[in-house]
């Protein structure tokens, strides 16, 4: 039984990584029968952003992917911190440090400038026969944690396999600010030990902290976890993920027409898979997916996979649920009569919600604007004799054209009867119906407007002899 978090710190919106993070620890928890926790890491008070964690919290309920308890706010517990604070002070597995801020910048200036990597040198760090220099006044300790200087910090890590530390990598780190704020990797190792982490599954640029966890673990006598380092999603390019290539507020997907089955089944897919298979639903993921077999390599982020994906997923979902999700983007078929077929017909074109929003739009609105490159094209000195012509025949036949199969059969001999090639009689009608030239069927599009209405658009493209001024 696996018990999994995932935690992040309110200061910006929810981004496809960290969805993806969280998938892997949702799949993981749910299919072990476990626990999925949520938890805001948010002892940071400077760079707290309220409408961040209200977003975080949207994006987790768009998706659908949900946790277990209350959500664990760490700002909530520093008494919790300071109480294993004060035991690693009582037990001399931490120390004060008066080390003011001009002596750390003079000591990283001199590491710096002998090429050495920067970190804090022990001035404070007692030792058996050390003196310590003299407390200044007016100084702020902060607390550090005594690291290990020999040896080595090792881990098994479920994608990277068999890790290895020097310890005297890790130096003396500060686990509390002067001001008593504890730090990062201090509160994640209590937090993940007291809410009883089993599996921790998080990026890999987590992977220089997890030695300093460890480290936190040790001194308390906490249980480690087993770790999955997750590689990276990167461009197409090979290069870091920017908001340009889909490294967005998950929210704005929604906002783009996905629906988050789809981006979902995206992000599962950018470091695990299950042979060829492209299309999984929630229960294949539950029931397939395991962290051992994450890939090492990092992923690249595909913007057709995606929307082929969404497409995909348009396809496949009810007609009431895709009521329910354009009612999003302000348009409600709920009572229209046509409602099935508008569905029907734009859900096969549509690669977005957005997309398929238009689609029905571009249908249901009258034109205000006709495309000129297609009147150019397709309007000729004899497209309003045989349009007339056409108006007439539909109204004989008004009470039929519910049916695209009876438009179909009253225009196909139209058509061979007048001497004319498909696109001379559909592109001027796709045109006065819609505006453009590339709405759907035309057959659809009467069979759904109806007599009256497509009369009514037809009648005026010709007196305004398909002219938008």
């Amino acid at each position: 039984m696996a018990i999994t978090r995932f935690a992040p710190s309110p200061t910006g919106y929810l981004h496809i990584g960290g969805l993806r993070t969280s998938l892997y620890s949702y799949l993981w928890a749910r299919k072990t029968g476990g626990e999925f926790r949520l938890r805001v890491e948010d002892t940071d008070t400077a760079r707290n952003n309220e409408d961040a964690m209200e977003a975080i919290i949207n994006a987790f309920e768009w998706v659908g992917l949900n946790y277990d308890g209350e959500v664990f706010y760490q700002s909530k517990r520093t008494d919790v911190y300071k109480i294993y604070i004060d035991k690693l002070l009582e037990s001399g597995k931490a120390y004060k440090c008066y080390m003011s801020k001009d002596e750390l910048d003079a000591l990283r200036a001199r590491q710096e400038a002998a090429k050495q990597s920067p970190r804090y040198d022990g001035t404070w760090r007692p030792e058996e026969g050390k003196v310590l220099p003299p407390i200044p006044e007016g100084v702020e300790p902060v607390i550090r944690i005594k690291a290990p200087t020999i040896g080595t910090i090792e881990f098994d890590d479920g994608v990277k396999g068999y890790m290895k530390f020097d310890a005297n990598q890790v130096d003396d780190y500060v686990i509390a600010r002067s001001n008593g704020m504890p730090t990062y990797n201090f509160v994640v190792a209590i937090d993940d030990a007291l809410m009883g982490m089993t599996d921790v599954i998080r990026g890999d640029d987590h992977l220089s902290n997890t030695p300093k966890q460890i480290v936190i673990y040790n001194a308390l006598g906490f249980e480690v976890p087993k770790f999955y380092h997750v590689a990276m999603i990167n461009n197409p390019s090979g290069k870091k993920l920017s908001k340009r290539d889909g490294a967005m507020d998950v929210m704005d997907y929604k906002r783009l027409g996905y629906l988050p089955e789809a981006l979902l089944n995206f992000l599962v897919r950018l470091g695990w898979s299950h042979g060829d298979q492209e299309i999984f639903s929630m229960e294949e993921m539950l029931e397939l997916f395991d962290p051992t077999n994450l890939n090492k390599s990092a992923s690249s982020f595909n913007a057709e996979k995606l929307l082929w994906l969404n497409s995909e997923y348009i396809k496949a979902v009810s007609n009431d649920r895709l009521i329910e999700e354009l009612k999003f983007f302000d348009i409600d078929l709920s009572h229209h009569p046509k409602r099935t077929e508008l569905l029907d017909l734009s859900k096969q074109r549509a690669q977005t919600l957005v997309e398929m929003k238009k689609s029905i739009t571009d249908i249901l609105d009258v034109p205000s604007f006709y495309e000129e490159s297609g009147v150019k094209k397709f309007v000729k000195e004899d497209t309003k004799a045989f349009l007339e012509k056409y108006i007439n025949l539909l109204e004989k036949n008004k009470d039929d054209l519910y049916d695209v199969t009876k438009v179909e059969d009253i225009t196909k001999p139209f058509i061979a009867e007048n001497g004319l090639k498909f696109p001379q009689l559909f592109q001027p009608i796709r045109i006065a119906l819609t505006g453009g030239t590339q709405a759907p069927s035309v057959y659809d599009i009467i069979a759904i407007l109806g007599f009256n209405e497509v009369s009514s658009r037809l009648e005026t493209a010709l007196k305004r002899n398909f002219q938008n001024t």
